[in-house]
Order: C-alpha cells, then structure tokens, then sequence
C-alpha cells in the first residue's frame, strides 16, 4: 500500500472519499502528505493539526492511516468478522 493506492483500500472498507486527502492538507480530513523529512498523517480542522504522527516510510504511514480509519468502522460496526456457516 501506497499513496497512490491507499484511498482504493479506505474506500473498501467504507471510509468517504472526502474523509481524507492524499497529497496536500485539507481541513475536516485525515491528511497523508510528504515533506523533505518524512511523511505525516494527522487530522486537519480549523488550520490546526491533532492526532500527528510522522514516519520514515511511506508504507508505514499508509498502513497506519489505513489501521486507524478502519479500526473507526470497526468500532461503529459498519465492517467486522464474517458470520461463520453453519453445517
């Protein structure tokens, strides 16, 4: 997973488009964007930046914005364990 893959994911586990910005900051929505040190996710409201996180790694950083909106529809019970046949 990459930036460039990373809101086809978001989107299959249920997670709006417009949640989330790839590239450039965006207020009311999760940001992924590069800088010459690294890259950053956070979300943005208001010209502010909460819940920051930086890494080395691109991969890391998709796989932790991925990790964290998805465990969000966890929690709300839009995604979770398939039902088990039963036979």
């Amino acid at each position: 997973m990459n930036a460039e893959t990373v809101l086809g994911y978001l989107a299959a586990v249920g997670i709006p488009a417009g949640v989330v910005s790839v590239g450039a900051e965006a207020d009311n929505a999760w940001c992924l964007v590069r800088d010459e040190s690294g890259w950053e996710v956070f979300w943005r409201e208001q010209g502010n930046r909460y819940d920051w996180a930086r890494f080395d790694n691109e991969q890391v950083a998709c796989h932790y914005l991925f990790g964290r909106l998805t465990w969000s529809q966890v929690v709300r019970g839009a995604v979770g364990v398939l039902p088990t046949a039963v036979g």
